[in-house]
């Protein structure tokens, strides 16, 4: 059974990996057009491909995660918030988009968290409504 999600999970990341180093590349034309004197090496431009075609993967692969009837909420969301965390902050880490340091690392996670938890929210409750509607409809 858990092969079924396993290989739902690669789907779905493959399906979304390649908009990563779209949106990265988006953000350096940005950035880019409002400094003077911006500029990457032939690493750092690799890394930052790699690593954003890795966190877009992940992302979109673990929404599998909600789908895994056999889990419990609780279950599905801590493992969909920690691969999404792990994902975020490693990419950032390696493309000094925050430095490695406790106290921006500290920032970052409570940023995220709050975050990841108002968005969890407004779509836990408008599927709830959703739902909720349907369901009169029937009856």
């Amino acid at each position: 059974m858990m092969k079924k999600y396993a290989v739902e999970f690669l789907r779905r990341g493959m399906a979304f990996a390649g908009f990563g180093p779209i949106i990265m590349g988006i953000v350096y034309f940005s950035i880019d057009m409002n400094l003077d004197n911006f500029s990457l090496n032939g690493t750092e431009v690799l890394a930052a491909i790699i690593s954003t075609y890795i966190l877009a993967f992940l992302q979109a692969g673990a929404s599998v995660f909600n789908q895994i009837e056999e889990w419990s909420l609780g279950k599905s969301l801590f493992w969909h918030f920690l691969t999404i965390y792990v994902a975020y902050v490693g990419c950032y880490l390696i493309n000094s988009w925050i430095p490695f340091e406790p106290m921006f690392l500290v920032v970052f996670t409570a940023v995220f968290t709050i975050g990841y938890f108002i968005i969890w929210f407004i779509v836990y409750f408008s599927v709830k409504a959703t739902s909720k509607k349907l369901n009169s409809k029937l009856k």
